[in-house]
């Protein structure tokens, strides 16, 4: 009986690894697992449709629905697995001699992200704006490189509130270690943070602290990336869509087990099984959950009201409205 082949770019996480190493095989499919890094991952499948199914960022997902609003199709479809959950307060940087002790000090100031509709960005803002009262309109923003000049939005963009390019020459890691910056918000720790000069600081210097703070106060562990389809694999081929999620439900439950495993360590962290019971006493056991369960529901939901609110969804979605019909069912016996 013949297999469909298919294409699936990822980055290289304990959660998917049994899939790439086929030790959880996907149900009717022959899959062949391209590990990127997730820029190149996002760029060519948003650019180019080379795979048919990748890791995505949700705000890039999220913003391709807004097909919907001009009665089109948009070109994937997502499965509730999250490849990626980050908290996002130890993403926010400073010029350390810029003046900013809290966050309403970045009233008026000058702030660099990469990309206005980066996921991270999106939540960084969001929760500024809910928790620390800074409307998002109260700053000015500015994008490009992080580390090289010439970044740019991978899609057309029109927000309600000041963005601008910096120069052709330009990186964000060095105007805000040089103070042309005031802060600099994204995905990744900036070389002029790094490099110990201590030019530049974190908005919240205990960036555990404020972490934990933030989820007892709102339950959020912010949900990055889902698993997203061509639209015309998963149309052609529905079933897919239970198969892959299946597999990847099962590969993370064999990383839970793994992680956990004291007899070796298998990461470089000396204290990995006493900090993986701290997150579970305060997040739960299933902390990386995939689905739409009621914490998840809700992270998604104030995703996607951040998402509308600054101008990158023409629409308020619902979190239903972003997966395939066919990963949120299953038998029953």
């Amino acid at each position: 009986m013949s297999r469909l082949h298919l294409t699936f770019a990822c980055g290289d996480y304990d959660r998917t690894r049994a899939v790439e190493d086929g030790s959880v095989p996907v149900d009717g499919v022959d899959l062949t697992y391209l590990r990127l890094p997730v820029e190149e991952t996002f760029f060519r499948m948003l650019r180019h449709r080379e795979f048919d199914v990748a890791e995505m960022s949700l705000s890039t997902y999220t913003a391709t629905l807004n097909a919907l609003d001009e009665g089109e199709q948009p070109p994937f479809v997502a499965l509730p697995v999250y490849t990626s959950r980050q908290f996002r307060h130890g993403g926010m940087f400073v010029n350390a001699a810029a003046g900013i002790e809290k966050p309403a000090d970045l009233r008026g100031r000058r702030i660099g992200m990469p990309e206005v509709q980066l996921t991270a960005c999106v939540w960084q803002r969001g929760i500024l704006d809910d928790e620390h009262d800074l409307p998002i309109d109260a700053s000015t923003f500015l994008t490009g490189g992080q580390e090289k000049p010439g970044r740019i939005e991978k899609g057309r963009i029109e927000v309600p509130y000041a963005v601008d390019p910096i120069g052709p020459g330009q990186t964000l890691a060095q105007m805000v270690g040089d103070g042309e910056l005031d802060a600099f918000f994204g995905p990744r720790i900036p070389s002029s943070f790094s490099d110990g000069s201590g030019r530049v600081r974190r908005l919240f210097p205990d960036t555990v602290v404020a972490e934990k703070a933030y989820f007892e106060t709102t339950g959020i562990f912010p949900i990055m990336h889902v698993v997203a389809i061509r639209r015309e694999v998963y149309e052609r081929h529905r079933w897919v869509a239970q198969s892959l999620t299946k597999a990847l439900v099962e590969a993370k439950a064999q990383a839970y087990a793994r992680i956990y495993d004291a007899s070796a360590l298998r990461f470089m962290e000396p204290w990995l099984n006493v900090h993986l019971e701290e997150a579970r006493a305060l997040l739960g056991e299933d902390y990386w959950s995939y689905g739409l369960g009621e914490r998840d529901r809700h992270v998604l939901s104030t995703f996607l009201r951040y998402h509308h609110e600054q101008g990158l969804s023409r629409t308020l979605r619902t979190p239903e409205q972003l997966f395939a019909p066919e990963s949120l069912e299953s038998f029953v016996i």
